[in-house]
């Protein structure tokens, strides 16, 4: 099976629809567990966004926006830097801005939950990686995931 990402960004590992509730992974994935979990914890993650509160997607946002305000560079996942570098580039209209939060949030979880401590796509620093790790650890620590 072949993804195709939309706005015409070629292949993809996996894709979600939230709609019809489902998740389609390319089968190359089995060869590789950790990229595996790696990929099919970035796509659950994205049913766990969508039923985030507004309180907590706002919380997110907020890191991100001192990230950004802070010129950190890099990311936890090829999905959200590529929009991350638009967003700096341009400022990013709203949408932008949310699709941002959502790749960066899923691209977060699946470093989170990773059993990769390396890998080419997490060019986050170090500082910024612990920052989020405790955003994290306290989201897990302080609610039951909306799933």
């Amino acid at each position: 099976m072949i993804l195709q990402a939309r706005h015409g960004l070629g292949l993809v590992h996996a894709a979600s629809d939230l709609r019809r509730r489902t998740i389609d992974l390319d089968p190359e994935l089995l060869k590789s567990a950790p990229e595996f979990i790696r990929i099919t914890v970035h796509e659950l993650f994205h049913f766990v966004w969508r039923r985030l509160d507004n309180g907590t997607r706002r919380g997110w946002r907020a890191l991100l926006d001192q990230e950004i305000a802070a010129a950190v560079p890099g990311e936890l996942g090829w999905s959200a830097e590529w929009r991350k570098v638009k967003i700096v580039a341009d400022g990013g209209s709203a949408g932008r801005w949310r699709d941002y939060a959502c790749e960066s949030f899923c691209d977060t979880a699946a470093w989170y939950f990773s059993p990769r401590r390396r890998h080419e796509e997490f060019t986050l620093s170090a500082r910024a990686r612990a920052k989020r790790r405790k955003w994290f650890d306290r989201l897990l620590d302080t609610r039951q995931l909306p799933l």
